[in-house]
Formats: C-alpha cells, structure tokens, sequence
C-alpha cells in the first residue's frame, strides 16, 4: 500500500509540509498552477535552506507582496514591543469584528504571519471560502479534502469561542494564506498518489505563545482541540512548533499515530520551519514508499467510527431546491446525502432527507438544513459505521487517466470501481458513452490485475 509517513520531531505546520511535499517530488509548477486558479491575491515562492545541517525545502507564500513572520514577531509588532525591522509596520490595537463573529487568530500558519496584518481588513466567512475552492480548476477530491480541512479549523475555532462555525472569519490576508496552504497541502497529497497518511507523536513544543486571547500556553486552544485523540509531547524547544493549519492537515490527512510501519522508502522530503533554530533542525520529513500488508491487520478489516445522521422530512419544498441542499450539504463536509419518497401527514408525498457526516461537522450540517430547506424540525443520532478501507490505483485509457477505487477485507480485494469523476470528464472532452469509459476502465484494470 502506497503509504507516507511524517516524522512530527519538530511539529509541522502548512509551510512545512508544502515544503517537505516539494521536495519529495511534487512539482512546484503544480502549486503555482493551484495558486493561480484559486485568484486569492497570492503568490509562492521556494527556496533551499539549511536547518542544523539539514538541507531543506522553505516554501513562502506572498500575500500582497509580504512574506510570513513567526507569530511571536507579529504580535510583538502589533504591540510595539519591538523596534521596527525590515517588513515590520506599527499596527494598531485590534478592533471588534463588526459582525459580530469570533476573529479565528489561528487563520494562518502560526508559525508565520505577516507582520502587516491589520484588523479593519475584510473578513472572509468559511462559506466564501469554501466557494473559493468549489470554483477552482482543481480535482473533486481535492476540492473535497480541502473542504474538510477549513472545516475542521473552523470547528475548532468554534468550539474554543463557543460560538456557531458559521459565526467564525477569517481574516483577508489571513485567509488567502491558509486557502493556500490547504489547498496546496491536498493538491500535492493527491499528487503523491499516497493511499495512507501515518504519522509520528506530535512534538507540540512548550513555553507560551502570544495570539489574539492573551498569552496562552502551547499548543494554542485551536490546535490543541485539533489534537484532541492525537498522541502529543513537549520536548525541549519552548516554542509553538505545531500550528493549527498544520494540526488541521494532520487531522483530515492522518489515519493512524505510531512508529514507522514496515515500509520500503522511495522518496524523502524536507520541509522547513520559519524559525531556524540553533542546535536543532526545523524540519518536517516526509518518507514514501510502500508498506507492507499483512493478512488479517486491522488496516485490512471494516474500520468502526462514528457517524452523525441527520434527518429531515419535507413535504412543501420545491424539488429543485433539494438537488441544492444535497450539493450544498456535500459541498460542505457531509459524507453522504440521500433522499427517500414518504407518505406524510394529510396523505402528502414527501421527502426523507437523510444526511451521513462526521459529528464534528453535525452542528454546521444542521444549520444549513434550516438556512436553506423549509424543515422546522430536524432529528439527528449518533451511530457506528464500519467501512471497508480504500485505495486507489490509476489506469490510463486511450483517452486519459481513471483513478479506481479498491477496497479489500482480510487483504483480499472484495470491491472496485472506476471513479465517477474521472469518467465522466473524459466522457464529456471526448463526447463518448460514459459507459463506454467506464468499461475500458474495468477492463484495463482487470487485466492488470489478472496478468
């Protein structure tokens, strides 16, 4: 199984596994391709550095012609702390956000911000954001992992201010830099073709950090609700090494915590932090290659999560503004959206909506069906779901490339399909049968398989 492994020994944020992701392979015109479709005001720009030694990838990204600072320089130019330096401007105090929504101070890589910030720019809500990506040039499950990230960061971010997801924005230059930052880190996941994400414990670092609350502890509130479940330590550097853009990605992108599985190494990558820090190497490494099956492990049997089910039954709802909710509830993190026709009160036909979502995203799902259907009532439960793990192998047709979706049970390869997306595009360039697609796929990847 296709498998990347990140040693977290110096935490990880968005810069560093942009970076370690570039020097593993992944082309940087991809990233400036990605950035250019996402139109946010941004550019990149890449370099190799030396960390303790350690020649590494330092990816920037520019926003408004200004490159990151690590947090504690941007706050300590905020308040004055410090003398000017290059790039660094005097700011003003920070104004209540004229919505009234909670500020995310954890909107960028906290590793970095640009020291120029200020508060009375706009303010972008996780709806714009996620319009952003869902109208980029880029692939649906990119699209898709992106989306899950911002959620994440934004849940988090509500549940710290006890306030709705919907509630939260995010700053301007803020916001173009993690859109970035997390658009990039799945354009290039995907890039990889890796299947699983296994991860090392976190090193979060120690002492306090400045933000938007006070001085707090590390790791920040919002990251440290992005690690709840996540195996953490503080090791001897008294600094923020673990930023919530890079806990989010961990989040969304990581299925299991651990020591290196049993794997053949192709390829190594070294991202590097903002901070160069002396007697210590500020790195992210990522290392790809292929793990070991083994019959009968659990990353070969049905994994058990829960999942939310939310349930809605509408009788007085036009049906084109359905096929909206189900693309917006999908668009927006839901795992799954099915409709069921059902004989309601007064001998009306209606509709069942049935939403499947992780419970983190139930709160966001739940206001959207009251925003946007015509439910006055909304039932939700919490069950266990059991799915089969999945990968993806690619064919090439005469037309182009199918991704297949495998699943297997016991090591055994029990389910495969060609991906919907894919077929459908080269369907539609090429003006052929989607089935026809669909059946070279198949066939091209069962002759593989077969010999």
């Amino acid at each position: 199984m296709r498998t990347a492994y990140l040693d977290c020994f110096s935490g990880i944020s968005g810069d560093m596994f942009l970076g370690a992701l570039l020097d593993a392979g992944v082309p940087f015109t991809l990233f400036e391709k990605t950035v250019a479709e996402l139109n946010v005001g941004a550019a990149l720009e890449m370099s190799r550095v030396n960390r303790n030694g350690i020649s590494a990838v330092k990816l920037d990204v520019m926003v408004n012609g200004e490159r990151d600072v690590p947090r504690e320089e941007f706050w300590a130019a905020r308040s004055g702390t410090r003398d000017e330096g290059p790039g660094i401007r005097e700011q003003k105090p920070e104004r209540p956000s004229a919505g009234g929504g909670a500020p995310v101070d954890s909107h960028r890589n906290s590793h970095s911000h640009s020291a120029t910030d200020t508060a009375v720019a706009p303010a972008r809500r996780l709806n714009d954001i996620l319009k952003i990506i869902s109208g980029a040039a880029i692939s649906e499950h990119v699209k898709h992992t992106a989306g899950e990230i911002f959620v994440a960061l934004g849940a988090a971010e509500a549940r710290v201010h006890n306030s709705r997801i919907d509630d939260i924005h995010f700053h301007e230059v803020g916001a173009a830099d993690a859109i970035v930052d997390i658009v990039c880190a799945a354009v290039g996941a995907e890039a990889l073709g890796v299947e699983q994400w296994i991860c090392s414990p976190l090193n979060v670092g120690g002492g306090t950090v400045t933000c938007a609350h006070g001085v707090m502890p590390v790791p920040a509130p919002a990251t440290l609700e992005l690690l709840k479940d996540v195996p953490i330590y503080s090791g001897d550097i008294d600094k923020e090494l673990v930023t919530p853009t890079g806990a989010a990605i961990v989040k969304v992108l990581v299925s299991g915590f651990g020591p290196r599985p049993l794997m053949t190494t192709e390829k190594i990558g070294y991202g590097a932090g903002a901070r160069d820090l002396a007697g210590y190497p500020n790195v992210l490494r990522i290392s790809v290659g292929e793990a070991e099956s083994v019959e009968g492990d659990s990353a070969e049997s049905p994994g058990a999560e829960e999942i939310a089910i939310l349930e809605a039954n509408l009788d007085d709802l036009n049906p084109q503004l359905i096929g909206y909710v189900v693309d917006l509830a999908l668009a927006e993190g839901a795992l799954d959206v099915f409709t069921t026709p059902v004989q309601m009160k007064k001998n009306r036909p209606g509709t069942l909506l049935t939403i499947l979502a992780r419970p983190e995203h139930e709160e966001r799902l739940r206001a959207l069906l009251f925003r946007e259907s015509s439910t006055l009532g909304i039932r939700t439960r919490h069950e266990k779901r059991y799915a089969l793990p999945r990968r993806h192998e690619t064919v090439t047709t005469p037309w182009g490339e199918v991704r297949m979706k495998i699943a297997s049970l016991n090591g055994t390869i029990s389910q495969y399909a060609p991906e919907y997306e894919d077929c459908r595009r080269i369907a539609a360039a090429h003006h052929l049968p989607l089935k026809t697609v669909m059946q070279e796929a198949i066939r091209l990847y069962l002759d593989r398989k077969n010999g």
